[in-house]
């Protein structure tokens, strides 16, 4: 029986076939992600490969032609790609995510965001937004970007340098975050690749190397006023209709989790076959090696319990998305924290040989690391869940008592 025939989190036959499909393609990018890792180059391979097998229009709206995934079925594809290749699937990953929320927030003006949804369907084209720069650091963090926005004739000139712009080498199009002086707050663009766009190959990392998250660098880039995506309408109210409030994030732990069950599967492999001479049988018979793989277990089933479920709610309960936030964040913590503890358990069954770079198990350890500074970080999710914990406790005492101060 294969994994998708046990797997709970399956539930019918279009999540079967998305599944499987992120099956097939995993198998081949774990081929070539040795290569790609011990090279620090772009996989373009897996990316013909995703376009040719419709993955690219996972989750375009059904009216354009694409397969209108729900996020759980975005993760579900999201998790089986990153038992691959995890560098391709958090990649690709930010192109599935940002469509999911362009579907959802209708932030786009509407003949220009159904244009695109058509190219992806028809071309493959693909998306991600970029935000990072060198003096601001992560977006989440709420900085001021340094990228500047000035009015001309007909639109904008962008001028600026953003980093982790991941998925860039295969990128004809993207959005970018930009100050706007005149106005005195970030607006959001679409920028093209042409003049004034260049790529300056600064991406050479521990982990997740072949995301291609060179630095974007942008002079005097001219966007048309069409092409700005948080303008407003007549009334001076903002285009977009409704957030995903942080769901399409997903993404990002399903990754990990997809990294951690491919070490996990490894490790056990490899401890039900390994029988060396001292031993009258593997070692998985062993119980302290038995104890990792249970510990191993206990950590992947939490946390896809627990994205799952949320993914869930999130599909289901659109109306309880505003106060999910610390939900969201705790299963990407609890994921990447997961996904450490599972590579780390994995390696310490496998023993020595999982330093070798013959093996896949020292490409994923580095790959998870990345995972922790991936959005929202720790703290951040803390604080959420904390300060939700303080006003529930303070409004239950202020219901029932009338007074708590």
């Amino acid at each position: 029986m294969n994994s998708m025939q046990t797997d709970p989190f399956i539930r019918n036959n279009r999540e079967a076939e998305i599944a499987s499909r992120s099956e097939r393609l995993a198998a081949v990018f774990a081929e070539r992600a040795a290569e790609h890792d011990r090279e620090g180059s772009f996989p373009f391979e897996n990316f013909t490969d995703l376009k040719e097998t419709g993955y690219l229009k996972l989750t375009v709206a059904a009216e354009f032609g694409g397969e209108e995934a729900s996020l759980y079925e975005m993760i579900l594809a999201q998790e089986r790609l990153g038992k691959g290749d995890g560098s391709t699937t958090l990649a690709v990953g930010w192109h599935v995510s940002q469509v999911l929320q362009m579907r959802i927030g209708q932030s786009w003006p509407r003949e220009l965001y159904a244009d695109f949804c058509r190219q992806i369907v028809r071309d493959g084209a693909m998306i991600n937004q970029f935000a990072s720069e060198p003096s601001t650091g992560s977006p989440s963090r709420g900085g001021r970007p340094g990228t500047k926005a000035e009015r001309t004739e007909g639109g904008w000139l962008l001028t600026g340098r953003k980093t982790f712009s991941s998925l860039i080498p295969v990128l004809d199009q993207f959005t970018v975050t930009a100050f706007v002086e005149e106005e005195d707050k970030t607006g959001t663009f679409l920028v093209r690749k042409g003049p004034g766009v260049s790529i300056d190959e600064t991406w050479n990392t521990m982990g997740m190397r072949a995301t291609g998250s060179h630095d974007l660098v942008m002079e005097e880039v001219f966007v048309p006023d069409g092409e700005r995506i948080d303008s407003e309408d007549p009334l001076g109210q903002p285009t977009g209709k409704m957030s995903d409030h942080g769901g399409a994030l997903l993404h990002i732990p399903a990754c990990y989790i997809g990294i951690a069950w491919a070490a996990r599967d490894f490790a056990v492999r490899y401890a039900a076959n390994y029988r060396p001479n001292s031993l009258p049988g593997p070692i998985a018979d062993l119980p302290h090696i038995q104890q990792k793989i249970g510990e191993m277990e206990s950590e992947l089933i939490t946390a896809r319990t627990l994205m799952y479920s949320v993914a869930d709610r999130w599909d289901r309960h659109p109306e309880l998305r505003p106060g999910m936030r610390p939900d969201l964040g705790l299963v990407k913590t609890t994921a990447t924290h997961a996904a450490l503890r599972i590579v780390d358990l994995a390696m310490r069954i496998v023993g020595g040989a999982s330093l070798s770079r013959q093996l896949p198990l020292e490409r994923m350890y580095r790959d998870v690391r990345a995972g922790l500074h991936n959005p929202p970080m720790d703290d951040t999710v803390t604080s959420l869940l904390a300060r939700r914990a303080i006003a529930d406790v303070s409004g239950a005492g202020e219901g029932n008592s009338g007074t708590n101060r």
